[in-house]
């Protein structure tokens, strides 16, 4: 599905700019976890998914908090590491209180 991914220009500024290579966004496109929020698709690499993995052989542990925003159509809009995963979570359900 993500074989080949297509970043934006702001993307490709960032992942730069935060030293992180495409293999973390292409790992967090496969193996991470993926919610819709805010009129985007959001894939991270929480440690939930680093401990699965690491059954199977793959160590993800070094790209753990990765998240990668994609438009509905794929395009990378922008990939950053979330030091809290918790604040993403704790966000939507006082929005959905």
């Amino acid at each position: 599905m993500h074989a080949q991914f297509r970043l934006t220009h702001h993307a490709v500024e960032r992942s730069r700019l935060r030293r992180i290579p495409a293999k973390a966004i292409h790992a967090a496109l496969v193996f991470g976890k993926h919610r819709a929020i805010r009129g985007a698709d959001v894939y991270t690499i929480g440690w939930r998914d680093v401990r699965l993995q690491a059954r199977y052989g793959i160590d993800l542990s070094r790209w753990e908090g990765i998240e990668v925003v994609c438009a509905h159509d794929g395009q990378v809009l922008t990939v950053y590491r979330n030091k809290n995963p918790r604040a993403l979570r704790d966000r939507l359900a006082r929005h959905a209180a």
